[in-house]
């Protein structure tokens, strides 16, 4: 059971099913590569070069013998290996591509300025932060009884207050 546990691990990593899926992707390139290397790009190539097919091309070592009814040609086929030749270029400069494109993007990132620390505070703030901290910290006194202070000055008379009129009955 410790061998099936190990395993389920290891591909629930994300660098396994990474993998996976480039191979996969991989596979689907190639094929698509391949066509466009024999469907596209060496017609061309060989209306260029007076009808000549490149994937036909070999050097025969041994000729075929018809009389015999068996296979017995040996060839060295070079224009298939220059077909597969191209394909690995094709490929080689995609890939090349792509890091380069990757590379860009991790330097744009790396060039962009990390957010700056914030800097020390000068003497006055450092002297007004503490002046908070201390006001913060200070118990608030309970309001004094306000005691009235002898004055020098002579109090200023007030009026008398006018006696209120009275209502006249009625009759």
């Amino acid at each position: 059971m410790s061998v099936i546990k190990e395993f389920r691990e290891f591909i629930s990593r994300g660098n396994v099913i990474d993998l996976a899926v480039g191979v996969i992707i991989g596979a689907a390139f190639n094929g698509i590569v391949k066509s466009l290397v024999d469907q596209v790009i060496m017609p061309p190539i060989g209306l260029l070069t007076g009808g000549l097919d490149f994937s036909k091309l070999e050097w025969v070592l041994k000729p075929e013998n018809p009389a015999t009814a068996t296979i017995e040609k040996v060839s060295v086929q070079y224009g298939a290996f220059i077909n597969t030749l191209i394909q690995f270029l094709i490929v080689a400069v995609v890939v090349f591509l792509l890091v380069k494109a990757v590379n860009s993007i991790r330097r744009a990132d790396a060039a962009e300025p990390a957010p700056e620390a914030p800097t020390a505070p000068t003497a006055q703030e450092a002297l007004l932060m503490e002046i908070r901290d201390l006001l913060a910290k200070a118990p608030v006194p309970a309001a004094a009884p306000v005691v009235a202070q002898a004055s020098t000055k002579p109090p200023i008379a007030k009026p008398a207050a006018k006696p209120a009129a009275r209502a006249k009955p009625k009759a």
